[in-house]
């Protein structure tokens, strides 16, 4: 390694871009929500709390340390959307709080939803992710608006606007703090809400979002859709497929005046969504889209870093990398395809990433010089992609010599 000369520091100061990194944090409380989901919160000390800042709508990890099926320790890193808007106490502590909902042979939801309890620690990333609203922000970066508008939920929207969401499951958790920030941050704001689940009973923040419609009687529409249960409008019965959803978009909400779009569940509902709104018009950047799921659950996640053995006399590729104010240096096999965030943990385990798929966007770098190929892209927007900017986890050299940046 060799130290290069702006810091990181300096470089968040520049930029307004925040490192990524762990702390260790304290559960608060553990409130259970349905049968297979829970609420999770988390204090943040008055030490830490610059640390934890955020926009409505990011996400943070979570690391710990489960057996695996042969009994032995395993790293696992888990990304869960906070599900809270913005808040701070008066000793300048705060909280952040996620919804953990159990998935089917989910290792970390599972033991989170039997064990965890109040006083565990857990090791939190600070918050990230670009699924947070830009209307009314004059063009500025996701992190400039984190860095400035943190925790002052009446500041990130100075201007009222016609919202809709359209969420499944889980992908509840970042929506309703969005709903709640900007309902609150203007008088005339209209959100429109339609929340798919396959029943009642598998409704998250059930009483949270009839409270929110409660606050809001005029300028809130909630619509639950229930795939199996019948409801009393046919139309709000069964799964959302593309023929209910035109007629939810023709009849259940004001789809013709939306400044902002957010869609949040599995890979099919929100692709399904995307094209919808294409084909009608909306365009790109209105529309503010998260996968829970990248739809490819046979993919490898790399926790530290899969084992690849560098042969000098073999073709290899060069890849040098920025980060934290450090530079590092690794060679891949090319016969290996090794991505460049698994070459980079091979020599440096602080490397951010979290879901490893190409969903959350946490190992983001730009290519500096060289060039790369990169096989799936959930996270990142056009903007991002024109000015360079790559996901690690995805990202393959294609040239004998490749350079990246976390830092910028």
């Amino acid at each position: 390694m060799t130290v290069v000369r702006q810091t990181a520091a300096e470089s968040a100061a520049a930029t307004g871009r925040r490192r990524a990194s762990f702390h260790t944090l304290t559960v608060d409380e553990v409130r259970r929500l349905t049968d297979d989901a829970i609420e999770v919160t988390f204090g943040v000390p008055t030490e830490l709390a610059g640390q934890f800042d955020y926009l409505p709508g990011q996400y943070v990890a979570l690391r710990t340390t489960l057996p695996d099926a042969d009994g032995q320790p395993h790293e696992i890193r888990r990304s869960y959307s906070i599900c809270a808007e913005p808040r701070s106490f008066e000793d300048g502590s705060s909280e952040i709080r996620v919804a953990i909902k159990k998935d089917l042979g989910g290792l970390f939801s599972t033991w989170a939803n039997a064990e965890l309890k109040a006083g565990d620690v857990l090791d939190v990333m600070s918050p990230m992710g670009a699924f947070v609203s830009k209307h009314g922000r004059d063009g500025k970066p996701v992190e400039q608006n984190v860095m400035n508008s943190m925790n002052h939920p009446e500041e990130l929207a100075g201007e009222p606007g016609s919202f809709v969401a359209i969420a499944a499951g889980s992908g509840i958790t970042p929506v309703i703090a969005i709903a709640r920030t900007l309902l609150a941050a203007h008088p005339e704001t209209r959100f429109d809400l339609i929340y798919a689940n396959k029943a009642a009973m598998d409704v998250m923040f059930l009483e949270e979002l009839a409270d929110l419609k409660d606050k809001y009687p005029a300028r809130l529409a909630l619509h639950h859709v229930l795939s199996r249960e019948q409801r009393i409008a046919p139309l709000l019965s069964g799964r959302i497929d593309a023929e209910k959803l035109q007629a939810l978009l023709g009849t259940a909400i004001h789809a013709d005046d939306v400044d902002e779009w957010f869609l949040c569940g599995p890979f099919e509902l929100v692709q399904l969504c995307r094209d919808t709104l294409a084909a009608r018009g909306v365009a790109p950047e209105h529309v503010r889209f998260e996968l829970f799921t990248s739809g490819k659950p046979d993919r490898p996640e790399g926790n530290i870093g899969r084992p690849v053995i560098a042969d000098e006399s073999q073709d290899t590729y060069k890849i040098t990398f920025k980060l934290d104010g450090l530079q590092g240096e690794v060679t891949s096999p090319t016969h290996a395809r090794e991505s460049i965030l698994n070459a980079a943990l091979r020599v440096r385990p602080d490397v951010p990433f979290a879901c490893a798929g190409g969903v959350c966007g946490t190992c983001r770098a730009k290519v500096v010089t060289g060039k790369v190929t990169m096989d799936e892209n959930y996270a990142l927007e056009q903007d991002e992609l024109d000015k360079g900017y790559v996901l690690t986890c995805q990202s393959h050299p294609t040239t004998p010599e490749v350079t990246v940046d976390f830092d910028v």
